[in-house]
Parts: C-alpha cells; sequence; structure tokens
C-alpha cells in the first residue's frame, strides 16, 4: 500500500473518529420539564420547573407557566429564588367552587418569573423554579402546565405542544404532571413549612430533595468516561494507523 493512501485512509478515520466524540459529547435534548412527573389526585403538591438554557449565545430572563384553565387551581404559591421575581395572575371563575368551606370565584391562570437586572440562565446552566400548588383535580390523570422561555436576546420559546396520537413526543412538548389516585403517587405531596398553611389550603412549595441533582451528577459522569473512552479509542486507532504508514514507508525504503 502506498504511503499516500495509507495517510489518506489516516486522515479519514481520525476525521470519522472525531465526529462521533463530538456527538455523543454534544449535550441531550433538554426542555422545560415538571419533577415529579406525577403526583395524587386531590392532594397539594410540591412541584419544580427545571429550565435548561438551550440558546448558546443567549440567557434565560423570564418564564411563563400557563395553568390549565380546564382544571382550576385555586392555590398556587412560589417558593422565594434569589434574583427573580414571581408574579401570580388570576382569573374569574366560570361558576364558584368551595374549598375548605369557602366559595373561590377565581383561580390562577399564570405564573411568571422575571429576573432581576444582571440575572440570567446563562448557557449550559438550568434553574428551578418551585411552586406548590391545589387542589390538584381528581377528574383527571394529566395537567398539562405550557411555558414559554424568553432569552435576552428576544428570542421565545414555547414549550406548548402535546403528544401526537402515535404517543411520540413533540418537538417542544408541555411541561406535564400525571395525576394517579391516592395512594398510587411515586412522590409525597408538598409538607407546608411551620405556620404557613393560612386555613385556606394554600401550603408554601416544599424543598426540592437531592436525589435528582445526584442522579444527574451521575448521568454526567457515566457521559464523561463513555467520551473519554471514544477519544482514547479514537486515538489508538489514528496511532496505529500511523505506525502502519510508518512500517510501510520503511519497507518501501
Amino acid at each position: 500500500m502506498q504511503p499516500t493512501t495509507i495517510r489518506r485512509r489516516a486522515a479519514v478515520l481520525a476525521a470519522v473518529s472525531t465526529a462521533a466524540v463530538l456527538a455523543l459529547a454534544a449535550p441531550a435534548s433538554a426542555h422545560v420539564s415538571v419533577q415529579p412527573t406525577q403526583a395524587e389526585q386531590g392532594s397539594y403538591a410540591g412541584v419544580t420547573f427545571r429550565v435548561p438554557n438551550e440558546n448558546d449565545s443567549a440567557g434565560t430572563t423570564k418564564l411563563e407557566i400557563n395553568l390549565p384553565e380546564d382544571k382550576p387551581l385555586t392555590s398556587v404559591r412560589t417558593r422565594p429564588l434569589a434574583g427573580w421575581t414571581a408574579t401570580i395572575e388570576k382569573k374569574p371563575l366560570a361558576a364558584p367552587i368551595t374549598s375548605h368551606g369557602k366559595q373561590i370565584t377565581e383561580a390562577v391562570a399564570k405564573v411568571t418569573w422575571t429576573a432581576d437586572p444582571g440575572v440570567r440562565i446563562n448557557p449550559g446552566q438550568y434553574e428551578d423554579f418551585e411552586v406548590s400548588m391545589g387542589q390538584l383535580p381528581t377528574d383527571t390523570d394529566t395537567l398539562v402546565f405550557k411555558a414559554l422561555q424568553t432569552y435576552d436576546n428576544g428570542d421565545v420559546v414555547r414549550w406548548i405542544d402535546l403528544p401526537g396520537p402515535d404517543g411520540k413526543e413533540p418537538e417542544k412538548p408541555a411541561p406535564t404532571l400525571k395525576l394517579v389516585p391516592k395512594g398510587g403517587a411515586a412522590a409525597p405531596a408538598a409538607s407546608p413549612a411551620a405556620g404557613a398553611n393560612s386555613g385556606d389550603g394554600d401550603l408554601t412549595a416544599a424543598a426540592s430533595s437531592g436525589s435528582d441533582s445526584d442522579d444527574k451528577g451521575s448521568d454526567s459522569t457515566a457521559r464523561a468516561l463513555g467520551i473519554a473512552g471514544l477519544v482514547v479509542g479514537a486515538l489508538g486507532v489514528a496511532v496505529g494507523v500511523f505506525g502502519i504508514s510508518r512500517g510501510s514507508r520503511r519497507a518501501a525504503n
């Protein structure tokens, strides 16, 4: 085999190996999600909206969470988050409902978090926005929260799509909370902080556990180890081909 041919093949192998490493090194597609993914019907639940920044050249400065109008939630409270201001918008109910002995005439329609000046979710980072909400409905198994994510360059990403008839996840899926009968939820409902129960069913959001962060760390470690293995493999291929090329040149001489 001619040295020129060997060098060409070595270049092709190196390019393919590099492309494979870069493909696996790229972060997995992320989207605005709600955690935990399920809660008990009829309960008050503490949930977290996780917002990753997917723009490499801009930062996230605003998050809007729209609550389902057909399944109104009368009690929604946000957990304070440094550098962010939360506002709650309410809408009148078509028909009043009774909750904890009180007549409720309006429900929460939207929760908006706006970053203070100089604050944003930077590229490659994420933020958690915690909420306590209830009373969760008992006549549905799903709550959909359509979300809008605004970047400081003016881009707005609308996480509002629902799965198609085939169940395939859409490109911009809306955060979805699955509701299960009491006793069937994998995650507990929110626990009120001391003195936080005002008597009308409102609860402060419970602090999120560290288990999700641990899982995220484990996944990142596994990804890093896999990438490192691919890099070593690619280098091995390149070294092997280089050795063959040198051996061929020596034989030719």
